[in-house]
């Protein structure tokens, strides 16, 4: 089995890397594959809203010159995903959003069922609205996260100091093993109690 994790951070050695390194750790430990891939300072352009992907072949982004179908090809592939940013102004990082909505809106079908996890780090607060956030593009998509015993922030801002935070890196850390725990109880049940078959979307629009 195996985790395809996005480091959102235009700084990818420091802290959100680090903290990611603990997950991954983590997961190699219950032996689940991790590959980290890290968006770093990559000029990700933002969804359009054009529908392309949905006729495109093999229903990549129409928008090319980036590395968001390598990666999306790579993300469709795993069995799990972990999503790793900053917290910038109680959010998602910019570059990280523009690649994550391109992303769910071209390959949402593919990634149902899956497990997921999310994580961000902080310099105070605003962490927990970040995780809302890298979670709800989860939810739509289907997929079912891995739980921990408490949000999946760290805090810290000069590099390594998130290694202060101990009951960060062990929320972190417990996240790992239960994302890597669920993965394999969804290997285990593919045969016996495959997911739900898809439905054909009702869309209701309130203004007519």
């Amino acid at each position: 089995m195996k985790v395809f994790a996005i480091n959102g951070s235009p700084r990818p050695d420091n802290n959100t890397g680090r903290a990611l390194g603990v997950m991954r750790a983590e997961l190699e430990k219950n032996g689940i594959e991790t590959e980290v891939f890290s968006l770093g300072r990559e000029n990700i352009h933002g969804c359009t809203g054009c529908r392309g992907c949905f006729s495109a072949a093999d229903n990549f982004c129409v928008i090319t010159g980036d590395s968001l179908n390598s990666a999306a090809e790579k993300a469709r592939a795993a069995d799990g995903l972990v999503f790793a940013v900053p917290t910038y102004y109680a959010g998602i990082a910019g570059t990280m959003k523009c690649f994550l909505d391109r992303l769910f809106y071209s390959s949402s079908r593919f990634f149902r069922g899956k497990a997921g996890a999310s994580l961000t780090v902080a310099r105070r607060a605003g962490g927990v609205d970040t995780i809302h956030q890298l979670n709800n593009y989860m939810n739509l998509a289907e997929m079912v996260i891995a739980p921990s015993h408490y949000w999946a922030s760290v805090f810290g801002m000069s590099p390594g100091e998130i290694e202060k935070d101990g009951e960060g890196i062990q929320t972190i850390r417990r996240n790992a093993g239960a994302l890597a725990w669920l993965l394999k109880i969804i290997d285990a049940a593919k045969e016996t109690h495959p997911f739900p078959a898809i439905e054909e979307r009702v869309r209701t629009n309130f203004i007519r």
